[in-house]
């Protein structure tokens, strides 16, 4: 009894894995989008014009610098506290602060802001372009996978069924009610089938690896497809997805237009800041400055004293006289360091004009430069908004054909089955040859494999008119 029950566990749990392991669309892509290479670039240039946009709005702030140096200075040089002529040699060591910032033509600025701010969202539409390229890609992928797998599937049946055929026929011959080329010509077609069915699995085999690439999957992983009924995939009313509408909805919600537009704002600004370089421009600077020497020198008074001085011989007496003066001396003492720093503390400020007049045409330049790029970007959305609405009409003239030849293979089905099944009773009373019954088989077989072609080829056209009106793709 516990074997048992363990044997039931570890059924259940196998079957639960394979369960949670099925890879549904919306798996497929979610894997895709996030492992593609093309998209992790796209994203990463993303990146960097968010970058350059932060940066631009970091360069309205005023600038400030902190520096200092240190030197050593031999032969005749100047002072550069006091400016005097110093022949020995000379230590100097400054600091300084320094701030500026731009109080007119501030337009550049602000424009270039402006139009990285677009360039980033632009990055962004791009990105999410690619996202849906390659979720389109997987989609069909998957689709072509499920068809692949569903042919080796009807394949399989129409093996079993040759086989079951074979079977029966093999002991109406041991009873002696058909001849023995019967049983042959079945045994042909059950070759036959089985050739079909290993190129049908072999097929299978290959859309997937085909749908693991677009994944960017390694193709040596377990992969299980899920197969969602064919016939339950929601598909909107062909009535909802004129042309004409899903292309004005497309301008609106696909991201390769919205890139356009974006790229055409941004260059309308990019024209505007580099028109604003050219004008004058004016800024306002200040800076804090220190210095220290080994030449500077403190002075100080020593305590007065008196001192005497020869004078004179009296004449009558031969006496000398002397003359008595105060003196007061001077003491020099070389400046600490901490003293200098503050004695030599300087503060300055000043307004900076910088009128352009002749820069070798780069101003000039990059202004034309700029518009040139604007019309280039006008040109490129009028060339993908034409390519737009041409794959549009493309793509519904495409459902409208794939529909039609759905509807069409519906009926060419029911009427080969009716004859495959009256085939088979005229066989079963032996007023119809092998022949003729396998021939009605085969037309049967290949009825249903078209039909189920069919199908997912109009599924899949109508999931990509209901990506172009922005639907996305779902299953």
């Amino acid at each position: 009894m516990k074997k048992l029950s363990f044997l039931l566990i570890s059924c259940l749990l196998v079957l639960s894995i394979s369960a949670q392991d099925k890879w549904d669309l919306k798996r497929c892509v979610e894997y895709a989008v996030s492992n593609n290479i093309s998209i992790k670039q796209a994203d990463v240039q993303a990146r960097l014009a968010e970058l350059t946009f932060k940066q631009y709005q970091l360069s309205q702030i005023p600038t400030l610098a902190f520096g200092g140096n240190l030197g050593y200075s031999s032969g005749q040089s100047q002072d550069p506290v006091n400016f005097t002529l110093i022949t020995s040699g000379l230590w100097s060591n400054q600091y300084f602060i320094q701030s500026g910032v731009n109080i007119f033509n501030f337009n550049s600025l602000r424009n270039n802001i402006q139009g990285s701010k677009l360039a980033m969202q632009a990055a962004d539409a791009a990105t999410d372009k690619l996202k849906n390229d390659v979720s389109l890609n997987v989609a069909n992928a998957y689709l072509q996978a499920l068809l692949a797998v569903q042919t080796a599937n009807a394949a399989q049946l129409q093996l079993r069924l040759s086989q079951s055929q074979l079977d029966i026929t093999r002991k109406q011959v041991n009873a002696g009610t058909l001849p023995e080329l019967n049983a042959a010509e079945i045994e042909a077609q059950v070759a036959q089938d089985s050739s079909t069915f290993v190129t049908a699995k072999s097929n299978s085999i290959q859309a997937v690896l085909t749908l693991k690439g677009y994944m960017s999957l390694d193709a040596a992983v377990a992969f299980d497809i899920a197969t969602p009924p064919i016939e339950q995939i929601p598909i909107e009313n062909i009535a909802d997805l004129q042309p004409e509408v899903v292309y004005v909805l497309a301008l609106q919600n696909q991201p390769l237009q919205k890139e356009d537009a974006l790229n055409i704002i941004a260059s309308e600004k990019y024209v505007a800041s580099n028109k604003a370089a050219m004008l004058p421009t004016l800024s306002l600077f200040g800076q804090f400055y220190t210095t220290f020497t080994n030449q500077s020198f403190t002075y100080s008074k020593q305590a007065p004293v008196t001192l005497s001085q020869f004078s004179g011989i009296v004449k009558n007496t031969g006496d000398s006289v002397f003359l008595s003066y105060p003196y007061q001396g001077i003491n020099s003492t070389k400046t600490p360091y901490f003293t200098q720093l503050n004695q030599n503390f300087r503060q300055s400020v000043g307004i900076s004009l910088n009128i352009p007049i002749l820069n070798g045409g780069t101003l000039r330049t990059n202004y034309r430069r700029a518009q040139l790029n604007l019309r280039n970007y006008q040109l490129q959305q009028q060339s993908d908004n034409l390519t737009l609405k041409q794959n549009i009409y493309q793509a519904y003239a495409l459902a409208i054909a794939a529909m039609q030849k759905f509807e069409s293979q519906k009926i060419t089905l029911e009427a080969t089955k009716k004859s495959f099944d009256f085939a088979q009773k005229r066989y079963n009373v032996g007023l119809l040859n092998t022949i003729d019954l396998l021939t009605n088989q085969n037309n049967y077989f290949k009825a249903k494999l078209d039909l189920l072609s069919d199908q997912f080829d109009f599924v899949f056209k109508m999931k990509v008119l209901e990506f172009y009106k922005g639907m996305g793709i779902k299953l």
